[in-house]
Order: structure tokens, then sequence, then C-alpha cells
């Protein structure tokens, strides 16, 4: 149970329960007190300069206890976390946030009234239209954009506070998210005023005006939720969280890869790292092996440019000599680096024409082109001992599926769906989780206070 979350189920179990009583020292008839004084004392937790301390002092108590001295795996893992509100479709965010610049921004209100007329802001509801009219509904799309670009025109160059300030920015951002120029529109850049509900989804959409940090989240091909990531750091033999992180769900910032180091960063010495395939990129890969830990972090599979046919490890690329040679035999140079991703290309114009490996290689007309990213080598050579090591397939698929069982007991309860908005709440929520997790479990392993110290002592049947 989370007190932080649930306090008049944890104030019932104190008054009630046996086992809490002996736990807080309560005497049989003791009420216990107020469910109010947890949400106050976890508002003062979070209005100070620490409010990640109750985790902290878990570890320091994991530390005491020595559990895990000589255990050197740490399995990472995220998990998808549904949001605490609803997912709003693109008029029910344009009307919220209009209504949210009226309520927050000082003399919007009667700018509203006086220039907006699409729909009565004032009003509770959706507008009152023929909702399966494609014209309706576009022309409701136009008046609800002209709107809310009147208002922020009519709004620019004041002095704001931040609430104000904020109001404005998610407004912008709703107003042009979600629409695009009308197919008939005379202009592309939506200067008549007709606009439509764009056919696109943007990789970073706000779905939430009461939440407008909860992003859309894929997690593979099949799994899209909405929500925040949990980003979790765990021993896999005892299933102590050793470091969590929660985050927005979408945006390269918030990738595994790129929260991982962070979750990383308190441990001291080597480590042994098991992951999936969404903590393989190359730049974590070379910054762990760096720092001198032994990866077990599953490489993706190769996509082939023919269904069946050759992949990047069929090529013998030379990155020292900067060659390439493909199956066939041909070898031609690679080119120096360049782009945003700094690629080396490797073309082989005029080799595959008369080739007769061509059907298992490429369907370009101008040949196959390799494209190699810096760090190639240490993928490569992950991938050939993912593929081929006894050892790494061996540790792989004993220790990495443990994560799973601590990501099930994070979200057990209804705790796969949170209760607050915004990342900082979710994220104080998180590590409160945790820390209650790793507390349960050090019992389970028989936590002892003795002398002053924190010690296990073997629990006996």
């Amino acid at each position: 149970m989370s007190v932080t979350g649930r306090a008049p189920q944890a104030v019932g179990a104190l008054r009630f329960d046996l086992r809490w009583k002996a736990a807080c020292g309560l005497g049989l008839y003791d009420r216990g007190f107020d469910p109010s004084l947890l949400t106050y004392i976890r508002r003062r937790l979070a209005r100070s300069s620490d409010p990640d301390r109750i985790f902290g002092i878990v570890r320091t108590v994991v530390e005491q206890t020595g559990v895990l001295t000589g255990r050197t795996r740490r399995a990472l893992d995220s998990a998808v976390l549904a949001d605490a509100v609803a997912t709003q479709d693109t008029i029910t965010q344009l009307i919220a946030a209009i209504r949210r610049v009226a309520r927050q921004v000082p003399g919007a209100s009667a700018i509203v009234a006086a220039h907006c007329h699409a729909h009565d802001y004032t009003a509770p509801g959706k507008p009152k239209i023929a909702w399966d009219d494609e014209e309706a509904k576009n022309a409701l799309v136009s008046g609800l954009v002209a709107d809310a670009l009147t208002l922020l025109d009519r709004l620019s160059g004041q002095d704001l506070d931040e609430t104000a300030e904020h109001a404005i920015g998610l407004l912008a951002l709703i107003a042009g998210q979600d629409v695009e120029p009308a197919d008939d529109s005379d202009g592309t850049d939506g200067t008549d005023g007709r606009w439509r509900i764009a056919r696109r989804t943007p990789a970073d959409r706000i779905i939430s005006t009461v939440d407008p940090q909860a992003r859309h989240i894929h997690k593979s091909g099949q799994q899209r939720d909405d929500g925040y990531k949990a980003h979790l750091a765990v021993e896999p033999e005892t299933g102590l969280f050793t470091a969590v992180a929660l985050r927005p769900g979408a945006g390269a910032a918030y990738h595994e890869s790129a929260v991982a180091p962070a979750l990383l960063a308190h441990e001291r010495g080597p480590l042994q790292i098991l992951a999936d395939a969404a903590y393989a990129a190359a730049g974590l890969r070379a910054t762990l092996t760096t720092a001198g830990h032994r990866l077990l972090i599953k490489p993706p599979a190769l996509k082939p440019a023919v269904p069946g046919g050759f992949t990047l490890d069929d090529f013998s690329i030379d990155t020292g000599a900067g060659t390439v040679t493909c199956p066939a035999g041909h070898t031609v140079p690679l080119a120096a680096q360049g782009g945003r991703y700094r690629q080396r290309r490797a073309t082989f114009t005029g080799l595959c024409a008369a080739c007769p490996l061509r059907d298992r290689c490429t369907t370009a007309a101008t040949g196959r082109v390799v494209t190699i990213r810096p760090h190639h080598d240490l993928q490569a050579a992950a991938r050939h001992q993912a593929a081929t090591d006894p050892a790494w397939q061996d540790d792989y698929r004993r220790w990495r599926p443990m994560v799973e069982r601590a990501v099930a007991w994070l979200v057990a309860r209804g705790n796969r769906r949170l209760r607050y908005r915004g990342t900082r709440a979710n994220d104080r929520w998180l590590h409160h989780r945790a820390a209650a997790l790793n507390l349960r479990r050090l019992i389970t392993l028989g936590l002892a206070h003795t002398n002053g110290i924190w010690t296990l002592t073997l629990i006996t049947p």
C-alpha cells in the first residue's frame, strides 16, 4: 500500500490492524491520527529541498545491511504508467485551452467575449453540431483555431506572470499541433482561415490540457498507451530498486538510452548491465563500455534491404582502412563522415546490375548503398557476441527476466495508473513507491535493527 496516495486506507490499517500497530509502536487502543496529517507531511516533503529523501534513507538502510555487497548486476527496464487524466481530442483541447487563458490571463475574458465567437466558452460540454458531418466539424475547427489565433494576437506583448505565460504558451501549442490548412484553402499557411484536423500525429503531441506533460507512448509496434515512463534499475537477484526515475513518455531526451546513465550515476565499481534492445543505442554502449561495465544489452535485429536477404553484418566493413566488401566480393571505399548523425556511406553504383546476388541484396536501381554510424565496430561486436557467446546468452536468459518481477511489484494493486498530474509529482510518487517496496523486500529477507545498525537476519521457518 502506498500511504502517500491512500491516506484514509493507511490510517484505517493503523487503527484496526495489529500488525500496523506493532510496527508503529502503538498500543491496542491507540487510534493513531487523522488522515490529513499524511497529506500535510506529503506536501511539506514535496516543498523541501530533498523531496526524494525517503528513497535515499531506504537506500542507506540497504547499504548498511550489505545485501548488495558482491552483487554487481543491474537490470535496466522501463514501464509505462497510465496518466491520471482523460485523453482529449483536438476540439476539446482547443476549447479547454481558450477557457484556461480566459481564466488565468488578465483581460483575456473580455477579449474572448468580444472577439471569439466559434463557441460559447462559458457553456459546459462540447459544441452542439452534427459530429458525423465532416464539413460542420471542419468549420468548427476553423472557427476555434481562428479564435485561438485572435486571442494570442491581442494578448501578445503583455507583461504576464508565470501562470498566465504558461496558459498562453499551451494555447499556442494546442492551436498548431493538430491542424493544417484545408484541402481547398487558398494558402498553405491558413491565412484564409480554413483549417481541418491534420491527418498525422505529432511525435511530441500534448494529449490533455489538464496534464500537458502526459504523452502518447509507443513501447512497441503493438503496445500504445498514454502517460509516462517509469525508468528502473534493479538488482535482479534480490529484486531491490537501486534507482528510479519517472519521465514523459516521448521525446529523445526521455528515451531509455538517455535516462540510463542517471540511473547508474551513484554506482561504484564496474557492473554487469542487463537490458533489452531499448538500451542498445551506440552512444550509451560506448559510454558504459568506457566506464568498465560488462554489457548484456540485447542488440536489435538488423533489417535486410530485401526480405530474407543480406544484412549489414554480411558485408565486410573495415572502418580503419575505410573499405566495404559486399558478399559478392566487390570492394568500395567508405566516404568521410557527414550529416547530422556523422554517417559514412559506401556506394556500389555500377556493380550491382549484373551481380548474381542482386536479388538478395538490393532493389535500388542504382545499386546498394551501405550506411554506418559512429561506434559501428562496437555495435557489430555486440551483435556477434550475443549470437555466438554461450556464456553471454546464459547470463542474459538467467538474469534479465528477473526485472519483470520488480515491474510486477511496482504496478500491483492498481498502481499501473498514476494518481497525480505532471512529471514532478509523479516522480516523487515513484520514489516513494520504490522505497516502500524495498522496505518490504528487506523485511522478507530478514531486516533487523541491532545496536543501532541495520542487518539481515536469516529467517527460519
